[in-house]
């Protein structure tokens, strides 16, 4: 397999002789991921260089962990404040049914809505967490009337302004070396 990954079959707790299969991802591996993460444009050389390989190997391990779904894609991340876009709500949502077709209704529904930017179904009192964002406070309450409430289930909506952001990563946390993930550095607009 190309890149530093190994596939190790884990028949454990398998079911009808199906095996899981599980990927063990190298020191190289990680660091890639880990650089990605914080940087999407780094170079492929500074990537290299990063991880202590030549680019060619790195360029091969790179598309062989986009190919194995490890990298999903690559995002700019954009100041949504210069875009206008000055509220972000956290809602609740409540459906009157949490059959699987309407979950699954509810959830093609969101994705037809650009406010929306992330929504999770989640396990208690409330059947998804959705974050909106929205020009101002009166944008936020016309999608909550004509959109959110007039879709087909919901039962009630409980709304969260943000009133600010202390952190924001995306991704996940990777340990590069050892057990410890490492925090990418943070950067913070110059006053």
């Amino acid at each position: 397999m190309p890149g530093g990954f190994k596939t190790l079959v884990d028949s454990a707790g398998a079911q009808n002789g199906d095996e899981m299969q599980r990927v063990k991802l190298d020191r190289i591996d990680r660091q890639i991921l880990s650089d990605l993460q914080a940087d999407g444009r780094m170079t492929n050389v500074d990537l290299a260089s990063r991880a202590g390989i030549s680019a060619p190997p790195c360029l091969r391990r790179v598309r062989a962990l986009e190919e194995a779904g490890f990298i999903k894609g690559y995002h700019a991340q954009l100041d949504q404040a210069a875009l206008g876009y000055t509220v972000t709500v956290f809602a609740h949502v409540g459906l009157n049914s949490q059959a699987e077709a309407d979950l699954s209704a509810f959830e093609g529904l969101v994705k037809e809505w650009p406010e929306v930017r992330e929504c999770h179904m989640l396990a208690g009192e409330m059947d998804f967490l959705l974050r909106v964002v929205a020009k101002d406070w009166d944008a936020y309450q016309r999608f909550v009337t004509e959109k959110l409430t007039a879709a087909p289930k919901v039962a009630h909506v409980k709304s969260a302004l943000a009133i600010r952001s202390a952190k924001n990563l995306p991704g996940v946390p990777i340990a590069v070396d050892g057990d410890k993930p490492v925090q990418p550095p943070l950067t913070v607009p110059a006053e």
